[in-house]
């Protein structure tokens, strides 16, 4: 999340910073190290099996693969605090019914573009979902909520999901949990690399998986890299970004906890102010530096805002909007005295927060219903986050009868024969010889069966 070079020559005199970020490193850099371990991982997964995995799982984990049996991952609610349990029972019901929102307008259809010709599209679940559940030192509770529940609300049939172990070498129990009420139908004890691979290649005791999803750490995210055409993935998320358009009206207090509420997901993982009043910039500044102290993980915040947290100062809302569709953050928030201005101007953004209210963990958390797996590092100029529409496949059909094949046949004539494409040119051709030998003989003697009458018969 940051300005291009190009941005920043065009558009020198736009803006200037009230506080510009300590370093500047290239975003979503690949490091050729992880790649290659992960390369030669990959390799011996596939080559050797579940026996592979089960020795990266001792190896890196210190733990066996297990896969919990059904009764063993309903009883982990039992584990859990009362208010917890009933929080992930809550953010659980909330994401699917925004995802049973977002299916209902995903809608079937077939019309006629012309008389005799029928096209159409149907959504139709993929058949499997591998999903991964992390469970490090911030264990990602409402990951389940996104990818597994959300999965189930498309209609996927399979969902799989692998979670790392703990240190004792058991499950984590809210997220495991969490995965039970979202409708996992099988979760597996087993972390990293191996867990995407055993999916990726139905070592589980499953067929492989049509399609991974879930967050994850560098080797996790290098593998879904390098799996992607194997299987289908949701998208390669860099660090947690959030961004902050506010202007003289904003709590400077607030914009700061929002600020530092992401820039705790890790040291490098940025936040970004874009205000219109350079008080409220300066004050936004102030605050940050006045609540980190009291932030148990201020080692994490501290160094994240330092060396990748920034205020930018602009004239007037136009160009607060132009340098925030430019930074196209992962999460944005608007805290302005003409929020419905930006929510119709803004267009590059994983998922918008509008008003004071609207602070982005009430997504994280799956409160809000609304899916945190979202493009960064610029992502969002041209791509969504997940969403139900991502299990989906819009397929699409065409059905031609007879009396509309000369409105085909003959550009498709025309435009092979350019091409010098024959078999192509033949296809249509042989079709407008039959209707020619019709008009002269009777159909019923030279025509070959049409399935004219296929949308309205199939059962």
């Amino acid at each position: 999340m940051k300005l291009s070079p190009r941005f920043v020559a065009d558009n020198a005199d736009l803006y200037s910073f009230v506080k510009a970020p300590g370093v500047d490193v290239p975003e979503a850099q690949l490091d050729p190290a992880v790649a290659d371990r992960v390369r030669g991982m990959l390799d011996e997964i596939e080559r050797d099996g579940v026996d592979a995995v089960r020795r990266f799982a001792l190896q890196l984990d210190h733990a066996d693969v297990v896969e919990l049996t059904a009764d063993e991952l309903a009883a982990t609610g039992d584990r859990l605090d009362p208010a917890l349990r009933a929080a992930i029972e809550l953010g659980a019901e909330r994401t699917q019914q925004f995802a049973r929102l977002q299916r209902e307008h995903l809608s079937d259809f077939s019309a006629e573009l012309l008389p005799g010709l029928t096209v159409g599209q149907r959504y139709v679940p993929v058949g499997s979902v591998g999903a991964y559940l992390p469970a490090g030192r911030f264990p990602l509770t409402a990951s389940a909520f996104m990818s597994v529940g959300v999965a189930k609300a498309a209609g996927v049939p399979t969902v799989i999901a692998c979670t790392p172990p703990q240190p004792d070498g058991g499950v984590n129990a809210a997220v495991a949990y969490a995965a039970f009420v979202s409708g996992v139908d099988r979760l597996f004890v087993v972390g990293g690399v191996q867990a995407l691979a055993a999916m990726a290649f139905g070592l589980l005791g499953e067929a492989p998986v049509d399609m991974i999803v879930g967050a994850g750490n560098a080797f996790v995210a290098e593998a879904k890299r390098q799996l992607f055409g194997a299987v289908a993935i949701d998208l390669l998320a860099g660090p947690s970004e959030v961004a902050v358009i506010a202007d003289h009206t904003a709590d400077p207090e607030l914009v700061a906890a929002d600020l530092l509420g992401q820039a705790e997901h890790g040291p490098n993982s940025p936040a970004a102010l874009v205000t219109t009043s350079r008080a409220l910039g300066e004050a936004v500044v102030a605050e940050v530096e006045r609540q980190l102290p009291t932030l148990s993980t201020n080692a994490i915040c501290g160094p994240a805002w330092r060396d990748h947290g920034s205020v930018i100062l602009v004239d007037d809302r136009e160009a607060a909007a132009l340098v925030m569709d430019e930074l196209a953050p992962e999460h944005l928030e608007v805290q302005t005295e003409d929020d419905a201005w930006y929510h119709d101007r803004l267009t590059n953004y994983g998922s918008l927060f509008i008003g004071p209210w609207s602070t982005v963990a009430y997504s994280d958390k799956g409160m809000a219903g609304t899916n945190h797996t979202l493009p960064t590092a610029g992502g969002a100029r041209h791509s969504a986050g997940l969403s139900v529409s991502r299990f989906l496949k819009p397929l699409t059909f065409q059905q031609v009868t007879r009396e509309a094949t000369p409105a085909l046949a003959d550009a498709v004539d025309v435009i092979s024969a350019s091409e010098g494409m024959s078999a192509h040119r033949a296809t249509a051709t042989l079709r407008t010889e039959r209707l020619h030998r019709a008009d002269a003989t009777s159909p019923d003697q030279h025509e070959p069966a049409t399935p004219d009458t296929l949308l309205t018969t199939r059962k």
